[in-house]
């Protein structure tokens, strides 16, 4: 079994950042790709950014330049630097793993328990 534990959501002005971290717990895994959805108000939720043990990243065109996925592969933390924030931006951001259990080989997706951020204009 393992956890996804996010934070640093929050009420942030048109222009201005916010920093999303989400931290993955358990025992003997390894965490593969990593990646950040949202889910706006009344909408489907979208992959943000995405991330790979390897490093490798993919963005939403609309995040382009101004959001940043990264990692810490010691410490089993992905994260998500938000700048030029934009009222559109606002939206529940899960944060999402694909966990390897080490002693199996077998994998499972988990998704953390999301955090709101609020964009206002």
């Amino acid at each position: 079994q393992a956890q996804l534990v996010e934070s640093g959501g929050g009420l942030v002005q048109a222009g201005g950042s916010l920093r999303l971290s989400c931290a993955a717990s358990g025992s003997r895994i390894y965490i593969a790709d990593m990646a950040w959805y949202r889910q706006p108000p009344g909408k489907q939720r979208e992959l943000v950014a995405s991330i790979t043990r390897e490093r490798s990243t993919n963005y939403e065109d609309s995040v382009k330049g101004r959001f940043t996925i990264s990692r810490d592969n010691a410490n089993n933390i992905v994260y998500l630097q938000m700048n030029s924030l934009r009222p559109e931006d606002t939206a529940i951001y899960y944060c999402n793993a694909r966990v390897v259990y080490m002693d199996s080989a077998r994998s499972d997706n988990y998704w953390g328990q999301g955090t709101q951020v609020t964009v206002s204009s």
